[in-house]
């Protein structure tokens, strides 16, 4: 701790979800010891990342390409519980295992620059002086709302996938899921069975996929978001590119109707939506679900953002601030790429750090054999 009372140290990792943990991780085996060298913050009343917050009908089952963490698989992991269970108890015993001393509930307000090439991160428990930073933020805090003439007037209930709880709560009631996403389509064939009415409302016709989804393809969609995020653009998520994959369940639900989908309604109305050539439908509720934005507010005193709107990151460093790394963000925003940007923010801060002689007493980089079976040698 330095004579302002600010704790130095050489890395400040905001966030212990898929991403943060990764990164962690690879802190940990360059060399770095936590509470002393690096620190991980987490606002996060316990261990899950996001998935905590997930619905309960949302079952380890229906997860699509959960990825297991760096050096510790899941297994065993029962398909008909919630994946918030799951995932938090994973998370939970990863934590544990490699000794990573996650410091919650702590909410970081802002980074700023701070002296001598370091940066001020103010938080909820002090404020810390380290020489890098990664942000591993997501975009969960950050729930895209869209806005309509008349949405102040609806009398029903509106809620997004944030709040999302599961089908029950929509027993008997007409609702309206607008959004054309995987959550969306999810939303909507739970609702269905309770529903007395369910009305599926997109912008753009969905794009349905068929057959394998592989590695060409996978890299194809992943370079279709980092191109935005080169260019300074807001991300879009990896999924968003993807298209729907046509399984058994969705199936079922086209043909049974409940994938049948309506165009962007004009306005709100007092008791349900309305469209342009005069269409109206009586709703109780409407259901968001038009995704989450990058958590990134905290950044704002460095002014990363581009004209654009977005912060342009190279491989995981903002371009404005080559001491600040985002990872889980745009192309990395998935299980497997937090996973990869998490050992590439680590790799290119432990060459900053030893090229000032400030790495915590490591001197080395990420490598893959210094650590037996996951655990330091």
């Amino acid at each position: 701790m330095n004579e302002f009372g600010m704790r130095e140290l050489d890395v400040v990792v905001i966030g212990a979800g898929q991403a943060g943990l990764s990164a962690a991780y690879h802190l940990r085996r360059a060399g770095l010891e936590p509470d002393r060298d690096f620190v991980v913050l987490d606002h996060a009343p316990r261990p899950g990342g996001a998935w905590q917050f997930r619905w309960p009908s949302l079952t380890y089952g229906k997860v699509h390409g959960m990825h297991a963490l760096p050096g510790m698989e899941l297994t065993g992991a029962d398909d008909s519980r919630p994946s918030s269970e799951v995932i938090g108890e994973y998370f939970d015993a990863y934590e544990r295992r490699f000794g990573l001393r996650v410091h919650r509930p702590v909410e970081v307000s802002a980074v700023r620059e701070g002296k001598a090439g370091r940066l001020l991160v103010e938080t909820s428990e002090g404020t810390y002086t380290p020489r890098a930073l990664i942000s591993a933020t997501g975009t969960w805090d950050r729930p895209f709302w869209p806005r309509y003439p008349g949405q102040d007037t609806f009398r029903g209930r509106q809620l997004h996938t944030a709040n999302y709880p599961g089908p029950e709560e929509f027993a008997g009631r007409r609702v309206v899921v607008v959004g054309g996403g995987a959550s969306g389509t999810q939303h909507l064939m739970e609702i269905a069975g309770a529903a007395a009415a369910t009305y599926w409302v997109t912008r753009r016709p969905p794009v349905f996929r068929e057959g394998p989804f592989g590695e060409v393809q996978g890299r194809a969609a992943v370079a279709m978001v980092e191109e935005r995020v080169r260019r300074g653009l807001p991300p879009q998520s990896v999924v968003s590119v993807t298209g729907l994959p046509l399984n058994d369940a969705v199936r079922r639900a086209r043909e049974d109707g409940v994938l049948d989908r309506l165009p962007m309604f004009e306005r709100i109305t007092p008791d349900g939506v309305a469209w342009a050539d005069g269409r109206t439908v009586d709703a109780d509720v409407i259901l968001w679900a038009t995704g989450f934005r990058a958590a990134v507010d905290h950044l704002a005193p460095l002014k990363l953002r581009e004209p654009g709107g977005g912060i342009r990151v190279e491989d995981t460093r903002a371009v404005r601030d080559a001491r600040v790394h985002l990872v889980g963000y745009g192309p990395s925003a998935s299980t497997i790429g937090a996973n990869r940007a998490g050992r590439a923010a680590v790799r290119s801060i432990m060459r900053l750090l030893n090229s000032t002689g400030d790495a915590g007493g490591a001197d080395n980089v990420v490598s893959d054999d210094d650590w037996v079976d996951g655990v330091p040698a």
